[in-house]
């Protein structure tokens, strides 16, 4: 079975694929995952290793997956070592208004080999949870992605000595109190 989600994040790829690579981040963001640990000594990269668990229905599935697809702020992809048979593959290219904004693009394929009828039949009932949890997923991402540029644009003007109430005194701006 095969599913996917999009969306549209208000910021640069480079910001988005920070958050794509760290394993650390995962469980943060990754709707429905309960395990996602690093399993070798390479923490990112391709050949690295991951353990995943995601929550669906009763059952935790997974396994042991190996990134083997690595593109710099463009793409990272996943196949199963032990466990569900599955690949996965995060997708970013630049959004609709442009540099600025990155289309993130989440595609899933599991399936359970050599079950027959009844595994089809389980993948089928899977799918609307799975899918749900890579919408909400790309909706957590983009919240936390887009978090981290307010505060890291904040952060910046702080240091810049230039604060939004002292830009706009200078600049004419009457001031106001709490009675105007």
């Amino acid at each position: 079975m095969r599913v996917q989600a999009q969306i549209e994040i208000a910021a640069p790829r480079a910001a988005v694929w920070e958050f794509v690579i760290d394993p650390e981040r995962y469980l943060h963001f990754m709707a429905g995952m309960t395990r996602w640990e690093v399993a070798c000594d390479r923490a990112t990269g391709l050949g690295a290793r991951y353990r995943t668990l995601m929550r669906v229905g009763s059952a935790e599935i997974g396994g042991l997956v190996e990134v083997v697809e690595w593109d710099d702020e463009c793409d990272l992809a996943w196949s199963s070592v032990t466990g569900v048979d599955q690949r996965g593959r995060w997708r970013l290219r630049t959004g609709a208004y442009g540099p600025e904004s990155t289309r993130v693009e989440l595609r899933l394929a599991y399936g359970v080999a050599g079950s027959g009828v009844l595994g089809w039949l389980a993948e089928v009932v899977a799918a609307p949870t799975v899918r749900g949890h890579l919408r909400r997923s790309l909706q957590q991402l983009k919240r936390q992605v887009e978090h981290e540029q307010l505060r890291r644009q904040a952060a910046a003007r702080r240091s810049g000595g230039v604060s939004a109430s002292s830009a706009s005194r200078s600049s004419g701006s009457p001031r106001r109190t709490n009675g105007s």
